[in-house]
């Protein structure tokens, strides 16, 4: 857990330059939970974020917003599907993937959950050095 909550705090994305709170999701190169810490610390930054993901990997975005939604820290405020034109890695042929974003907001006890969830941590973290 300690080298996700790193990873976190060290990630440098290339999303949109112009959408500092966008995180587009891949089903393959992060575990989910990396995915969902990462979305708790933007919406401390930026109070809402934006998951992204193509695919396969939608099924991922859509369960970190229920994780975020049922732990009681994110209301959705947008949904957006579309489709978008791709070329295909064998032959560059065009083909059409389905995109899907959802915009998170935090809830009103978004801050106390969080710090709760942080003295938490700290007593497990002193009960095992201890």
């Amino acid at each position: 857990m300690e080298e996700i909550t790193q990873g976190v705090n060290n990630i440098n994305l290339t999303a949109d330059s112009h959408k500092k709170n966008r995180i587009q999701v891949s089903n393959t190169k992060k575990p989910l939970f990396f995915y969902v810490n990462l979305a708790k610390r933007y919406m401390q930054q930026h109070n809402e974020v934006e998951l992204s993901a193509l695919g396969m990997a939608i099924a991922t975005v859509v369960t970190i917003a229920e994780i975020l939604k049922n732990n009681g820290l994110a209301v959705e405020k947008k949904i957006t599907t579309s489709t978008v034109d791709m070329k295909e890695d064998m032959r560059g042929r065009p083909v059409q993937k389905a995109k899907i974003e959802i915009l998170l907001g935090k809830t009103e006890n978004f801050d106390e959950l969080m710090a709760a969830s942080a003295e938490e941590r700290d007593i497990v973290d002193g009960e095992v050095q201890g």
